[in-house]
């Protein structure tokens, strides 16, 4: 059902549930715990720990199940073959509009607190970017959805509300991320980055131009960033690797990230995270699970030169103490090594309980929006494209403290299309299995293509655009017969 509750900043208690908020909302104390409660939601099992990211995952042409023994659901989302009981968006949709709700009571009950106005006008610009994020994930993946702007002290006056049009919540997307923009700060103590800040907003606001082909726009939102990096902190790491390394948090390509605290979890699934046993090897010294892998034709796709490959790959481990080839793991199937090389010293031996800092957007990824943006706003690259893009490049170079000589810059001179593919193809090996693939596909207008050509990395031949949007769970249809008509093709 929708959920409209409030979730508490600790992890052992319950959600505050059900509760008006001039009920809950009377000090400073209150607003704070009230935002920092949406934060513990997405950084949950139900979501940002897992079945938000591999659902994500799996819909993409990238990754693939390993352990075909794994659960259903997932064969379901990974094949194409899912229906509207499907375990995963009956976890995915409630669970949004959790977020949403526990946001909702915040934005309502703020206002009415005595104190501190700037202090306030932030909390609530937290909370609705926030609610902008939950509403990014449920229009692209099921469409037309109920939106609920406010909170709901009685569930009987949503039982049957209908499906808003698609424009519509793009457009409260947008002015939510806009407040954000006004009200956020540029950064936080201790250079947190769990909490969205201006450029964050600014990031999500280009992000959904971009969705919406509203490229000018886009454009506009990136650059903006890119422009205030410094005052928001932002650049790219040296070294690609560490990025991985989940002990190196807060670091200064985030640019907004789901902060998981390793060792620890809630009653209800907050701060649990498995996607680094979903994606390490089964049967090996990290005891992974296998689940999630690379898509077969992914890995010989990526240039042996590029030190992204070397990074983002896991071809050999340690098996019983011995340095083995993927050739011998029980699945023998090349893994993602992204998540599971190094969780964090505080995670479970499998990896499990990460300390990862899951990337919402991180810089690199900015830097791609506006190369795109610009080629598609003006006809054809500009320099300033080239210069966003390249430099997305010219990080890749350094290996570990070594410069090579690949990738080389882009030169200029190319059209649109060729800078187009350019851009496609960067952000395709830059961002690999951080679950951006799926929006792109969609974004570009080419999913059925990337399933069916015959250079598919993972060939579906089933596919077709119907798939494009998931199915409205079956529960919330039975409950509410006014989210009818069900998406088409279930």
């Amino acid at each position: 059902m929708l959920s409209v509750g409030v979730s508490c900043t600790n992890l052992d208690e319950k959600p505050v549930g059900i509760l008006a908020p001039q009920s809950f909302f009377n000090t400073p104390a209150d607003a704070e715990s009230a935002v920092m409660g949406t934060y513990s939601m997405l950084a949950s099992e139900r979501l940002y720990g897992r079945k938000l990211n591999i659902t994500l995952q799996l819909l993409g042409d990238m990754v693939d199940i390993g352990d075909v023994g794994t659960a259903s659901r997932r064969v379901q989302i990974n094949s194409f073959n899912t229906d509207s009981n499907n375990g995963m968006i009956n976890n995915i949709w409630p669970n949004l509009y959790a977020v949403i709700g526990a946001a909702n009571a915040a934005i309502d009950g703020i206002p009415g607190i005595n104190m501190n106005e700037d202090k306030k006008n932030q909390l609530i610009a937290e909370a609705k970017v926030v609610r902008a994020l939950s509403y990014y994930h449920l229009v692209q993946l099921f469409g037309e959805v109920p939106y609920i702007g406010e909170f709901v002290s009685d569930p009987s006056t949503v039982a049957d509300i209908s499906k808003t049009s698609v424009e519509e919540i793009y457009s409260n997307i947008i002015a939510d991320c806009e407040a954000g923009i006004q009200y956020l700060p540029n950064t936080y103590a201790n250079n947190v980055r769990s909490r969205p800040t201006k450029g964050a907003a600014q990031t999500l606001l280009a992000s959904v131009y971009l969705a919406r082909h509203d490229y000018a726009k886009a454009a506009e939102h990136a650059e903006g960033v890119i422009n205030n990096a410094g005052n928001y902190g932002y650049d790219l790491l040296a070294d690609f690797k560490n990025l991985w390394d989940a002990d190196n948090a807060n670091h200064a390509e985030q640019v907004w990230a789901v902060d998981f605290k390793g060792g620890i979890g809630g009653s209800s699934g907050q701060n649990v995270d498995f996607m680094a046993p979903l994606s390490g090897v089964r049967d090996a010294d990290m005891q992974g699970w296998s689940v999630i892998v690379p898509s077969p034709g992914v890995y010989d796709s990526f240039d042996d030169r590029d030190y992204r490959k070397e990074v983002s790959f896991l071809t050999e481990t340690n098996v019983d103490g011995v340095l083995t080839s993927y050739e011998e793991w029980k699945w023998p199937r090349i893994h993602m090594a992204k998540w599971c090389i190094s969780p964090g010293t505080s995670a479970n031996t499998d990896g499990s309980y990460s300390d990862h800092n899951y990337n919402i957007f991180r810089y690199a990824e900015v830097l791609l929006m506006a190369a795109e943006a610009i080629n598609e706003a003006n006809g054809g690259p500009t320099a300033a494209a080239y210069e966003y893009l390249n430099r997305v490049r010219e990080r890749a170079r350094n290996k570990g403290g070594v410069m090579s000589d690949f990738p080389n810059d882009l030169i200029l001179g190319l059209s649109q299309e060729e800078f187009r593919a350019a851009v496609r193809e960067e952000r395709r090996v830059e961002l690999a299995f951080e679950w951006k693939r799926w929006y792109d596909l969609k974004r570009w207008g080419n999913a059925q293509e990337a399933f069916t050509s015959p250079g598919s990395y993972e060939p579906h031949e089933n596919f077709v655009q119907d798939y494009l949007l998931l199915p409205l769970p079956q529960n919330e249809l039975n409950r509410n017969p006014n989210l009818l008509p069900q998406n088409s093709g279930y």
